[in-house]
């Protein structure tokens, strides 16, 4: 259990952005922040989902070259993917060779590519209703919600893979729906909260 932690600038932060200096601008610039474009929240469920099991400064590192892989994200060209595609990304280094990914991957993006309305919109209604009080320490930041799990199971009603509850929600901290910085963390300060 752990509070907010000064950082080199001084500034109070989430313990885990100090953690690798690699995480200090993803936590500062965009972790928490809303999300408004579809491709851009199928890359945070698709990284999320590639994430499982493994460290997120592995899938933060990776990122340029899963962007290079995955077409910029793009729905309509993901979802349009082959079983060549698969076997380029297998071959693929600079990502998470995992056969089960990928092909999640690019079932998520004809799921989203059949959402009515949009994957931002379906993702942003399950946010709750009212906002939880933050979170004083790392202790008392949850793994799901109930709106996680609801996510979740409707997810893979819609023929989503790689969305498990602790995914959804990562999802819907790292897109801002749940706001988990801590307290005293500047970000949350800096943000009006």
């Amino acid at each position: 259990m752990s509070g907010p932690t000064p950082g080199p600038d001084g500034r109070l932060r989430c313990p885990w952005a100090l953690s690798a200096p690699d995480y200090v601008s993803y936590h500062d610039d965009e972790w928490g922040r809303p999300v408004a474009d579809d491709n851009a929240m199928f890359e945070r469920l698709t990284l999320e989902g590639f994430q499982s099991g493994l460290s997120w400064l592995v899938i933060l590192r990776k990122r340029p070259a899963f962007r290079t892989a995955f077409d910029g994200f793009r729905i309509e060209r993901v979802a349009a993917f082959t079983d060549r595609d698969v076997e380029r990304l297998l071959g693929d280094a600079g990502i998470v060779r995992n056969r089960a990914k990928i092909e999640a991957t690019i079932a998520n993006a004809r799921a989203a590519a059949d959402l009515e309305g949009g994957l931002c919109a379906y993702v942003s209604s399950f946010a709750a209703a009212e906002p939880l009080p933050a979170p004083q320490t790392t202790a008392d930041v949850r793994a799901t919600s109930p709106e996680s799990v609801a996510m979740s199971k409707d997810l893979k009603r819609h023929g989503f893979r790689f969305v498990g509850p602790t995914t959804a929600y990562a999802l819907m901290q790292a897109t801002g729906l749940v706001d988990d910085h801590l307290a005293d963390c500047w970000v949350r300060g800096g943000r009006g909260g």
